[in-house]
């Protein structure tokens, strides 16, 4: 196999931003600040292009859908723009595209395009428990919140960071807080939750898969479940990667939605 945060999910196909390469040494706790921490899981996990092959299995109250998308992500002087086009049966054709803060939909059976906006940021994405506003958020968790590290402590056999992170002034993030679990080694968010400004669980997020990519170590499978929705949740998983890909010109755009 060849591959902000919310989740791997919407990085991977709608965010794009300079990679950096991160030490393979764990650190003890205490040397780093959650800042310092929060730096290298941004600079981790941000890629500068990618085409990625992925699925999405939506349960629902007993019920299973499959999704298979391939994606296109790239930066451009900071902006991150990304193309994803659904491949299983009943979604073939439909297109997401995203350029900056802006979202499209494309369905070619009605041969319609959608401005995705308003009330309609915060509905579950093809009926998945990851919502438009989740794709939407690209820019760096360092930008947006301020950070506190609280504990180290062990989840799944590794030690992790457990980082709360506040909603910084003059910012409004689509979650006012969260709480974010980071390997010590491999700065890779291995749980996340997410909170609004009353501190209610909004969401949370497990990643159940991580793998190396030329030094670095990326989730390839999580999964996102949405605590106001009763019995559902959403996996996303990577099939295929390639790292560094040459996007043929033009084809993130409006044009090849049209």
């Amino acid at each position: 196999m060849n591959v902000k945060l919310k989740s791997l999910f919407m990085k991977l196909i709608f965010s794009a931003l300079l990679p950096a390469a991160v030490g393979g040494a764990a650190a003890e706790a205490g040397e780093l600040s959650a800042e310092e921490i929060m730096n290298r899981v941004d600079d981790n996990q941000h890629l500068v292009s990618a085409r990625v092959e992925s699925e999405m299995i939506i349960e629902d109250r007993g019920r299973e859908i499959k999704k298979e998308m391939k994606s296109y992500i790239r930066t451009d002087n900071g902006r991150s723009d990304g193309l994803s086009e659904f491949l299983n049966p009943r979604d073939r054709g439909t297109k997401y595209l995203k350029l900056g803060d802006d979202m499209w939909m494309y369905f070619p059976d009605a041969e319609d395009l959608v401005h995705i906006s308003g009330h309609m940021l915060r509905q579950g994405m093809m009926g998945s428990d990851f919502s438009y506003e989740d794709i939407l958020e690209s820019d760096k968790l360092t930008e947006l919140y301020t950070f506190e590290l609280e504990k180290t402590e062990i989840l799944d056999d590794r030690e992790t960071y457990v980082i709360y992170a506040t909603a910084a002034k003059q910012q409004e993030p689509s979650y006012k807080m969260r709480r974010i679990w980071v390997d010590t080694e491999r700065f890779v968010v291995l749980k996340e939750q997410y909170f609004s400004a009353a501190e209610r669980l909004l969401k949370e997020l497990i990643t159940k898969r991580v793998e190396e990519f030329n030094g670095r170590w990326l989730p390839v499978e999580q999964v996102m479940n949405d605590k106001l929705r009763d019995d559902t949740r959403t996996t996303f998983r990577i099939k295929d990667i390639q790292l560094d890909y040459n996007i043929p010109e033009g084809l993130i755009s409006l044009d090849t939605l049209q």
